[in-house]
C-alpha cells in the first residue's frame, strides 16, 4: 500500500481544477519551492527497518491529548480562505474530520463563520490564531472562539503579521475577523518593516499574558529553536507544534525533521510536541511519531482532496495516510503509538 498515488493524483486533480492564481498561493514557498522540497525530503531521508513475525496485540492508532481522544494521531493544520478550493470550505474540512474521528485546527483566517464550522463538525474544534495587532483585538477574536465552542488555541508565531499573498476573489475573506488594525505611519527614514508592521508583531510577554487568558490548552505554533521551546514551557504553555510554516514564511530555514529530536530531548514529556510541514504519507507520520512527536498535522494533501472532491476528498486523504501508518505499524511490528517511539530510524 502506498499513498504517493493517491496523493499525486488528488494534487493533479487540484492543479487541473483550480485557477493558477489559487493553485500558485496554495503551492508557494518563501523559496520557490525549494523549502518545500526539503522538507519532504527530510522525512524521506529516515529509514525503517522490517520487524517481522512479531505477534500485534490490541494494534491501534488512537491518540489522546488534553482530555480528547481520537482514531488516529493526524489532525488537519489550519489552512487559510479553504472555500478558494472549493465551496464545501472549512465546514466541509470539518465534516471530514469527525467522519474520521479526528482533529481539526480552525485558522483566523477562515472562509466561513467559526461557529457553523464546530456547529457542522459536531465536535469541539482547535483554534489557530494570528495575533491581531494588539491584546484587545486578540481578546476579542478569542472570547468569540471559545463562546463558539474551541477546546484549545494555537497560537502562530512564526508570521508576526498574517497577510494574503494574493487578491482573494469576491466573497471570499477572513470573516471572523474584525478590522484589521491600521499600520503606523512609517516617518521619513524609518524602517517599513521595523517600525511597521513589526510594531504590531507580539513578543514572549504576550504569549506569558495569552497564557494568562485561557483556561482551555494553549500550543504555540512555529518554533524551531529548543530555547524558544524551553520558553514556552517555562510560561506554562501546553504544547508546541515545531514548524516553518510549510516553507511560506522563511526560506533556508532547517527541516522539521532535523530540528524535532532536539526540541523533544529539551522538552519532550513536559509539554505535547506536534509537529508539521512536509508530511506526505502514513511512513512520514510514523518517522515523526517515532522522533518523539505526540501527533502530526498535514496541510497541503487534504486541501488537495478538499479541491478535488470537497469534504468526500479530506475523509479519503485522511484515511489513506492511517492506513499506510498502520500498514507501517505492522510491517515494523509495533502495537501502537507508544511503540513507535522504541523504534530506531536510519539516516540514508
Amino acid at each position: 500500500m502506498q499513498s504517493l498515488p493517491l496523493l499525486s493524483h488528488y494534487a493533479q486533480q487540484a492543479q487541473a481544477k483550480l485557477p493558477a492564481a489559487i493553485w500558485h498561493y496554495l503551492q508557494s514557498d518563501a523559496g520557490n519551492g525549494y523549502q518545500l522540497n526539503t522538507n519532504e525530503v527530510a522525512w524521506q531521508a529516515r529509514k525503517l527497518v522490517p520487524r517481522p513475525l512479531r505477534a500485534l496485540q490490541n494494534a491501534n492508532t488512537v491518540c489522546e491529548m488534553f482530555g480528547e481522544r481520537w482514531a488516529h494521531p493526524l489532525l488537519l493544520a489550519p489552512v487559510a480562505y479553504q472555500k478558494l478550493f472549493h465551496s464545501d470550505g472549512e465546514i466541509g474540512a470539518a465534516i471530514a474530520c469527525n467522519a474520521q474521528q479526528g482533529q481539526m485546527m480552525v485558522s483566523s483566517l477562515a472562509s466561513q463563520p467559526v461557529e457553523v464550522i464546530i456547529q457542522q463538525a459536531q465536535q469541539p474544534l482547535w483554534f489557530q490564531l494570528y495575533w491581531q495587532g494588539d491584546r484587545d483585538r486578540t481578546l476579542l477574536l478569542l472570547q468569540k472562539v471559545i463562546a463558539s465552542g474551541a477546546s484549545a488555541i494555537v497560537f502562530t508565531v512564526d508570521a508576526p503579521v498574517k497577510q494574503s499573498l494574493m487578491d482573494l476573489p469576491e466573497g471570499i475573506s477572513a470573516v471572523n475577523l474584525v478590522q484589521a488594525l491600521a499600520p503606523r505611519p512609517i516617518a521619513a527614514g524609518q524602517s517599513n518593516v521595523f517600525d511597521g508592521w513589526m510594531s504590531q508583531a507580539p513578543t514572549w510577554e504576550d504569549v506569558e499574558w495569552l497564557r494568562k487568558q485561557l483556561t482551555v490548552p494553549l500550543l504555540v505554533k512555529g518554533l524551531m529553536h529548543v530555547d524558544d521551546a524551553r520558553r514556552a514551557v517555562d510560561l506554562g504553555c501546553d504544547g508546541i507544534v515545531v514548524s516553518n510554516h510549510g516553507g511560506r514564511v522563511l526560506d533556508n530555514t532547517p527541516t522539521v525533521a532535523a530540528m524535532l529530536p532536539e526540541v523533544v530531548s529539551e522538552v519532550g514529556g513536559q509539554c505535547k510536541i506536534l509537529v508539521d510541514s512536509g508530511i506526505r504519507s502514513g511512513q512520514d507520520v510514523f518517522k515523526a511519531l517515532a522522533m518523539g512527536a505526540d501527533a502530526v498535522c498535514i496541510g497541503r494533501p487534504y486541501v488537495w482532496g478538499l479541491a478535488t472532491e470537497g469534504a468526500m476528498g479530506v475523509a479519503k486523504v485522511i484515511r489513506w495516510i492511517r492506513d499506510e501508518l498502520e500498514m507501517t505499524m505492522a510491517l515494523t511490528g509495533v502495537s501502537n503509538l507508544s511503540d513507535i517511539r522504541q523504534v530506531d530510524l536510519y539516516q540514508s
